[in-house]
């Protein structure tokens, strides 16, 4: 009885020791090194420490909220303009084609135009389907109820289907329309053509597409005045690797149809669905879950004083 008194004691000193110890650990962390005196340098140092996950997850999350009580008309249209403004990434490449010189590497600087589109369209609060992969799916991770996620479902439908549409309008005046000079137009024609490749090959590039967008979307809520450089690098690498996006490859798809190069059971079977499939996998599955299972594992740990 004594000794079993004496060893609990024992190991309740122990935990007191050890707790006692992990709060000085963290209080230390918080406290300013000596180095930093004036009250102007330990405020310069707060703004020069980067967000935390958790900061850029409610960042997104609020975001996602937001999207999911906008009306269906107020979807609709900031979608259809969304994919009008995605109409100019298949032009501004295009341009680059026909005032450059044909060598090796044209594309370097070409694929630059790829990412005039995504620049309008993010910079412009308008409503991209890629984009809201991330956004509007945190809500649902976090509620895990019906109603959420047919809400969602309800906002994917809408933005994608104007999406479309935008840029089938879009493609359809480029096409049918004298706007530009025979060289550009040829050029048009000449980016518009896609390499062949089978539904998994396509299933994977979307993937990866799908994955940096969503990406971005996450590093976005920190970058404050790099905005634009992220928005550049991250689709710039999208357009130079050739990986597929629903939405910019589909003002590609769109001009071959109604030029007659292109059927629509092969946009559809060899392009539409394998790079829709890989888009969500690649913006959902591989960012939102593991981005949204970080903080939330990172819950479960104690927060230190301030």
């Amino acid at each position: 009885m004594i000794v079993s008194l004496f060893v609990c004691r024992i190991a309740c000193f122990l935990t007191y020791k050890m707790r006692t110890a992990k709060r000085q650990k963290q209080t230390e962390i918080l406290q300013p090194s000596p180095m930093i005196k004036k009250r102007i340098e330990q405020k310069q140092v707060e703004e020069r420490v980067a967000i935390g996950a958790h900061v850029v997850h409610e960042t997104i999350r609020r975001e996602g909220e937001e999207e999911l009580k906008r009306s269906a008309s107020a979807l609709a249209w900031s979608g259809l303009a969304a994919g009008l403004s995605m109409g100019f990434s298949l032009v501004a490449e295009a341009l680059f084609v026909a005032y450059l010189p044909d060598r090796p590497w044209r594309p370097l600087i070409s694929k630059l135009g790829y990412s005039v589109g995504f620049l309008i369209v993010i910079l412009g609060r308008q409503q991209l389907f890629t984009e809201n992969t991330l956004t509007v799916v945190l809500p649902v991770l976090l509620r895990k109820n019906l109603a959420t996620a047919l809400n969602m479902l309800r906002l994917w439908s809408i933005v994608l289907s104007t999406n479309l549409v935008g840029t089938y309008i879009f493609a359809l005046c480029v096409a049918r329309m004298a706007i530009f000079e025979p060289h550009i137009q040829q050029a048009i024609v000449e980016v518009s053509k896609e390499p062949a490749a089978g539904f998994w090959v396509v299933l994977l590039r979307a993937l990866f597409a799908g994955w940096l967008l969503a990406l971005m979307v996450w590093l976005l809520p920190g970058a404050e005045s790099a905005r634009v450089s992220i928005i550049v690098m991250v689709t710039y690498l999208i357009g130079l690797g050739g990986f597929n996006h629903i939405i910019a490859g589909s003002n590609k798809m769109f001009f071959q149809l109604v030029t007659g190069t292109e059927t629509w059971s092969g946009f559809l079977t060899h392009f539409f669905f394998p790079t829709l499939l890989g888009n969500i996998i690649g913006g959902v599955s591989l960012v939102a879950f593991l981005g949204h299972a970080q903080v939330v594992a990172g819950q479960d740990e104690p927060h230190p004083a301030t």
